[in-house]
């Protein structure tokens, strides 16, 4: 508990020193809009600690305010090309920049999940520069300007209070992971080989899936702490590809069981039966293991222990470079440069473009509502309809988004209220009292935020954005209030746009899933060297994730999309004769696939699908012809039977 509470202690400190340094900077400097700064601050560092419910580890937050300064620059140059072309129509102008905000929306939502940040954030930023500048469009270069360093002024103080209060390394919990995925890989393979309980294998195999996605963000978060992991994080990226490979290698052997019990000879059961706690459990095992392979010969060992065995050694090796973090010596060197992995294609085009028409919607509803009604805030509104969407679209619950900015505008109104009328007008004569209370805010909203309170990061930024920190200070009650109550009309609007606009996509997206991973296992039929060196498991295992994520409990649905993997995975290995017969159906059946997953109705879909099936039966009639081996007939007949089993699922679902 003192540990936990320590944490929380120092991350509160760290959100206080951010906002106070950008509070000293920007009235020492003589910035016009100091409040840019600190709400920069405040957001680049308490961002990250509420996404991860506590103080996040090193270099999360200067990454976090990479991502800003790019978003802001791009909307910059954005809103001013948008300015100069339209300045003569400010409707048309107006319209156009609900556009490019939905445009963006539409991006983040294709782009990388921690990459999508940037674009979001561009959009609204390009919305604020033409809300603001309406009165007098003249000043808009000059506005961009001051945006943006007041923004690079907020990102630097941020990221000097995560280096003065020593930032968490991320790099022990990795070795510690290292080390549990290890016991995890070994004693799902001995679930595997026992063929136990379905359910109990699905739950071993489904939980290290998560675990080996949770290990890649981890390589991310140690990739930007410091350039002197580069080592490690080139080994991390060939281990997150093994581990895959040990899991898609023990469902395979559960899976051949099912039709072959004699698959797995008792010698390598019995190998596989003693119980293991440690690592080094693991290790002594494995090598007992390879000794038997040696005796026992390749063609006397099951192909997917070898597989298996292999892949682990290869982890075993990399594992220790990790740790370490040594030179890569010749034979890593081999091991990662082995395999070209293959980048995952985005499967959520719809889920994008609603994001894009909730977007951009609801921005044309609050310059409507701004224009219809002529009040003074409903600029506020509007930008605040824009950074809700903007933000919420890419997250799993953008509902719960929504709520939680509503939430914290709400909050905001007596907070802010307080700072307004009573704590900065006894402190504006004092920077030292002004700080030590804006100092108080950001260390107990800090604690709330790490422990992710439902609109705490709403109440700290809005509560920021409301209390006058400009240069000079004025205090108008009216257009504190009015500001105030923009912020909740904003975030309320937003809320319907989200509700009302429904968000169809997830049976769409599930299904491209699994025709992409039709694909992939039909462009394994291949005797091109180059394609067979092509590793899609980390993109396949990629989209599996976002599967488990969309349709949790949904079983059946994950099996099928496993066992695609392990089609794809053993086909790509399997020794398919070489002639140009074969390699021209090889070409035919990719091209059907690549229809199949392109195809935009149901009807397509279904001729596509049919066809494939006819030209598989035609396939394993060549394979016979060609006299091809049971590695590569096996497989080819296992695809075909799911295909023909979950037809309906491909197609329907």
């Amino acid at each position: 508990m003192y540990f936990i509470s320590h944490l929380h202690l120092r991350f509160a400190f760290k959100l206080a020193f951010a906002i106070v340094l950008a509070v000293f900077v920007g009235f020492h400097f003589q910035l016009e809009t100091p409040r840019w700064a600190v709400l920069t601050a405040a957001i680049v560092a308490a961002g990250p600690a509420f996404a991860a419910g506590g103080e996040p580890y090193s270099g999360a937050i200067r990454y976090r305010g990479m991502l800003r300064i790019i978003g802001t620059f791009i909307g910059c140059i954005a809103a001013l090309l948008i300015i100069t072309s339209m300045i003569r129509a400010p409707v048309v102008m107006l319209l156009v920049c609900c556009i490019w905000a939905g445009f963006c929306t539409w991006i983040s939502s294709l782009v990388k999940v921690e990459n999508s940040y940037a674009w979001g954030l561009s959009g609204y930023t390009a919305l604020i520069i033409v809300i603001t500048i309406q009165a007098n469009p003249l000043v808009t270069p000059q506005f961009a300007v001051e945006r943006c360093s007041e923004i690079v002024i907020g990102i630097v103080c941020a990221i000097l209070a995560d280096l003065i209060f020593s930032p968490r390394s991320i790099k022990q919990e990795i070795d510690r992971e290292l080390d549990n995925l290890l016991v995890d890989h070994y004693r799902l393979m001995q679930l595997c080989i026992a063929h136990g309980d379905k359910e109990e294998v699905d739950k071993a195999w489904s939980g290290l899936v998560r675990r080996t996605t949770a290990l890649e963000g981890m390589r991310g978060n140690l990739n930007i702490e410091s350039s002197r992991w580069n080592r490690a994080n080139r080994r991390l990226k060939a281990i997150n590809s093994l581990s895959l490979t040990l899991i898609t290698q023990a469902c395979e052997t559960f899976l051949i069981q099912n039709t072959r019990p004699e698959y797995m000879t008792p010698e390598f059961r019995m190998l596989f039966e003693l119980p293991v706690e440690t690592a080094a459990d693991v290790h002594k095992q494995v090598k007992v293991i390879r000794r038997a392979i040696s005796y026992t010969g390749d063609k006397n060992t099951p192909a997917t222990i070898s597989s298996w065995v292999g892949a682990f050694s290869r982890y075993l090796l990399l594992k220790r470079g990790v740790i370490s973090n040594t030179r890569i010596s010749a034979v890593e060197e081999e091991v990662l440069t082995q395999e070209v992995v293959i980048k995952v294609q985005s499967a959520e085009g719809h889920h994008a473009m609603i994001n894009f028409w909730r977007t951009t919607i609801s921005c044309i509803l609050g310059c409507l509502f701004w224009l219809w009604t002529g009040w003074t805030s409903g600029s506020g509104a509007m930008v605040m309809i824009a950074v809700v969407t903007s933000l919420a679209m890419r997250l799993p619950n953008p509902r719960m988004v929504a709520i939680d900015f509503l939430y914290g505008t709400i909050a905001a109104l007596p907070l802010g209220a307080f700072y307004f009328l009573v704590v900065i007008p006894s402190t504006q004569q004092s920077m030292l009292l002004l700080c030590i209370s804006l100092a108080l805010l950001g260390f107990f909203m800090g604690i709330e935020v790490q422990k992710r309170r439902l609109g705490s990061m709403g109440a700290l930024a809005s509560t920021i954005n409301i209390i006058v920190l400009d240069n000079p200070m004025t205090f108008h009650f009216s257009s504190f209030l009015d500001s105030a109550l923009g912020q909740i009309v904003g975030c309320f609007l937003a809320m319907m746009v989200i509700l009302l606009i429904r968000d169809n996509s997830k049976e769409r997206t599930g299904r491209t899933l699994l025709n992409q991973f039709v694909s992939a296992a039909v462009s394994a039929l291949t005797t091109n060297k180059a394609r067979r060196k092509e590793n899609h498991l980390p993109a396949l295992y990629q989209q599996l994730f976002l599967l488990l994520n969309m349709f949790p409990g949904d079983i059946d649905r994950y099996r099928l999309a496993l066992t695609l993997i392990i089609a794809h995975q053993r086909l790509r290995d399997a020794p398919i004769p070489v002639n140009d017969d074969l390699s021209a159906f090889h070409r035919q059946l990719r091209n059907t696939a690549d229809k199949l997953t392109s195809a935009s109705s149901d009807d397509k879909k279904q001729r596509y699908f049919k066809q494939l099936l006819e030209e598989l039966d035609i396939y394993q009639e060549k394979l016979r012809v060609w006299e091809a081996p049971l590695q590569v007939t096996e497989p080819v007949k296992r695809l075909a039977h799911v295909l023909h089993k979950y037809q309906h699922a491909l197609i329907n679902a």
